[in-house]
């Protein structure tokens, strides 16, 4: 579908549009190539504490979702903690890593599909994947999983994710930088206001 202009998430449009991406085969191709990216780099971390990694996936995880939104992005989800499950030696199954997964996708697609993107919108979504799955739920999935209290984890988790938060931040702006003006050229994303993305 080609994405001229934005909506709200709060009108049935944006959820019609959203929804009509599993008829769109470009962003079904753009799904899959999500998933196997992200799975690769989620193969490739730096170990801080048990049970905590730093990563790149999440680069991938958010341009994919810019394109075929929250609703797809469920699916994708689901996809990709199973995918990584099987092909990830280190990875554990556990049903709350999986409702992580996709809620991830889901937030990254809530945040940056049909929208003008800024820096203030970037930190906002990963202040709320940070914070919200990967130290609220991530703390809890970990103290079920290895029989060690909430707060053994959540200590850890928050410090690691307070420091990543403004490296990934702009991480996430300098590549969207890069990518934001040739999606929108190419009509698979809306045109963004301006050159350069502003801070609010």
């Amino acid at each position: 579908m080609f994405k001229n202009s934005t909506y709200s998430i709060f009108t049935p449009k944006y959820w019609i549009i959203a929804c009509s991406e599993f008829r769109n085969s470009r962003s079904l191709v753009f799904a899959g190539l999500t998933i196997a990216l992200s799975t690769v780099l989620s193969s490739l971390y730096i170990p801080v504490g048990i049970n905590l990694r730093i990563t790149t996936a999440f680069l991938a995880l958010a341009l994919g979702s810019i394109i075929f939104g929250p609703v797809v992005g469920l699916s994708a989800g689901l996809a990709y903690d199973l995918i990584g499950y099987l092909f990830i030696p280190a990875t554990v199954f556990f049903p709350g890593y999986t409702l992580s997964s996709m809620l991830e996708f889901f937030i990254y697609g809530i945040f940056l599909y049909q929208c003008k993107i800024s820096v203030l919108r970037v930190f906002l979504c990963k202040l709320t994947i940070d914070f919200g799955i990967h130290v609220g739920l991530g703390c809890l999935w970990s103290s079920m999983l290895l029989g060690k209290g909430y707060y053994y984890f959540f200590i850890k988790s928050l410090i690691k994710n307070a420091i990543m938060l403004p490296i990934e931040v702009v991480m996430l702006v300098v590549m969207l930088q890069i990518f934001l003006p040739v999606l929108a050229h190419q009509g698979i994303i809306p045109k963004q206001n301006s050159k350069y993305i502003p801070m609010i």
